[in-house]
Parts: structure tokens; C-alpha cells; sequence
């Protein structure tokens, strides 16, 4: 059962979109969101994965009755998938309340000057233009039904950036600015917020090199990566009444690695 059980976490009712959905940070977000009581929109690319986690919430008994997923695949750096990702979620469940832009992606490359056209666009198109046309979509519908909650998943890159990510840093540090730009446009009835996550042990960090990565954790405050649950809190507060009086933050959640807010 969650931690978190006050009636100003409570998404009874209500719809919640998850890009990136499917598995690490997302996938805790729809299962914890499901357990305050909101239908959850699973959406990732890979349409199997989508369907387990629907099969997953459907079976806890900690998730009230009434709670419905819809699982769906979606491409975010395409225009038209993140039209019907919306259309899809207004069809099935005739609102949308929370969205959470939490897909991204952050390919290697041995070299700033080996960086391709296309690796350059797909990461611009997943991290910053796939939430920019959802964002836009959702904030005009909430905005018209009496409100709504966005969140989009930023990194600590877009502060600190590393020769590994320049790209990817470029694109969280423009999210940061939508964040902040569709909070003015969209409030008082939208609020628009982000999460810098810094390094998080989900399913991704077993391609890391766990030695070394524990070495360099010991320099964090908290001395180690997190694990995936622990952006629940952060989530739960913004997606919910609990942050009532919160637009245009984006917040770390990194074990204190970045020194600037």
C-alpha cells in the first residue's frame, strides 16, 4: 500500500498520460498514480510493454476499482502520434488531467563532430518537440475544462552537462524553458512543472558500468544513484492538490549532485 494516503493526493477520477510509461521512472508513475485512484494512459513506443503494465495495475489489489488503463504506442518525435495519443485518451475517457512527458532518450556518440543530422533530430524530436506538441495539446484542453497538471521530466544535464549528452542536455535545458513559458501562458487553471532526475538505477543502468558509477556516487551527498520509487514523491506532489501553489518549478531529484537550483 503507499505511503502517501492524504486526501490532498487524491486522483480519484481523473486521467493521467504517461509517455515513456512503460517501464523505469514512468512505469512508477502509472502505477503510483493508479493507486491514488486516476486511470492511467500507458504510452511508449513498444506497444507489448505497454500491455504488460496494464495487466500489472489491473491486477494489484492496491489500486481502487474503477482505476482503467489504456495502453497505447507512441512515438513522441512524431507530430502526428502525439495528436493521437491525445485524441485517443479524450476518446476512451472523454478527459485528460495529469500528462507527464516523461520520454526521452540520450544515444551515445564517440565525438561531438561524429554527431549525425539524424542522431541530432531524433533526440530534439523525443526530449523537447514531442512534449512542446503534447504540452500544447493538453494545456488548450485543460485549460477549456477546468484544469489540469503538467509534468514534464527534464534531466540534471540541462544544468550540468557532460561531453556525453550535449544534445540531450540542449533539449532538457529547452524543456526547462517550456516549463516555465507554459506555466505564464496556461495558469491560473493549468499548472506546468518539471523533475531534473539526476541518476537513477532503472532498467537503463544495467548497461552501466556499476563499478565505476558507485565510485563517482560516493562524491554525490547522498553517495549513491536512486532507485526508481523514490521519484514517486516528487510526482505524486506535483500531479496532485498537494501543490496547489506550485507553477513554473522544475525539481531535483538527484541525491544532491547539482549545486545550483
Amino acid at each position: 500500500m503507499s505511503a502517501y494516503t492524504d486526501a490532498a493526493y487524491d486522483l480519484t477520477g481523473q486521467v493521467a498520460v504517461v509517455t515513456g510509461g512503460s517501464r523505469g521512472l514512468g512505469r512508477e508513475m502509472c502505477l503510483e498514480f493508479a493507486r491514488h485512484g486516476a486511470s492511467v494512459v500507458i504510452a511508449s513506443r513498444k506497444i507489448d510493454s505497454c500491455e504488460a503494465l496494464a495487466a500489472e495495475v489491473a491486477a494489484d489489489e492496491s489500486i481502487p476499482a474503477g482505476v482503467e488503463t489504456l495502453p497505447i504506442a507512441c512515438h513522441v518525435g512524431r507530430w502526428d502520434d502525439c495528436n493521437a495519443l491525445v485524441a485517443a485518451t479524450l476518446e476512451r475517457f472523454g478527459r485528460l488531467d495529469v500528462l507527464v512527458n516523461n520520454a526521452g532518450m540520450s544515444p551515445l556518440y564517440p565525438s561531438l563532430g561524429a554527431i549525425s543530422e539524424d542522431l541530432y533530430d531524433k533526440v530534439f524530436d523525443v526530449n523537447l518537440k514531442g512534449p512542446f506538441r503534447l504540452s500544447a495539446l493538453a494545456a488548450e484542453h485543460m485549460q477549456a475544462n477546468g484544469g489540469g497538471r503538467i509534468i514534464n521530466v527534464s534531466s540534471i544535464a540541462a544544468k550540468q552537462p557532460s561531453d556525453r549528452e550535449v544534445p540531450y542536455a540542449m533539449a532538457k535545458a529547452g524543456l526547462n524553458a517550456l516549463t516555465v513559458a507554459l506555466a505564464h501562458m496556461f495558469g491560473p487553471t493549468v499548472r506546468v512543472n518539471g523533475i531534473m532526475p539526476g541518476a537513477f538505477l532503472t532498467d537503463i543502468s544495467k548497461a552501466w558500468d556499476l563499478a565505476a558509477f558507485n565510485e563517482r556516487a560516493k562524491e554525490f551527498p547522498l553517495q549513491r544513484g536512486g532507485e526508481p520509487h523514490e521519484i514517486i514523491g516528487a510526482a505524486l506532489y506535483l500531479a496532485t492538490n498537494a501543490s496547489s501553489y506550485t507553477t513554473g518549478s522544475v525539481l531535483k531529484v538527484d541525491g544532491g549532485v547539482v549545486w545550483s537550483p
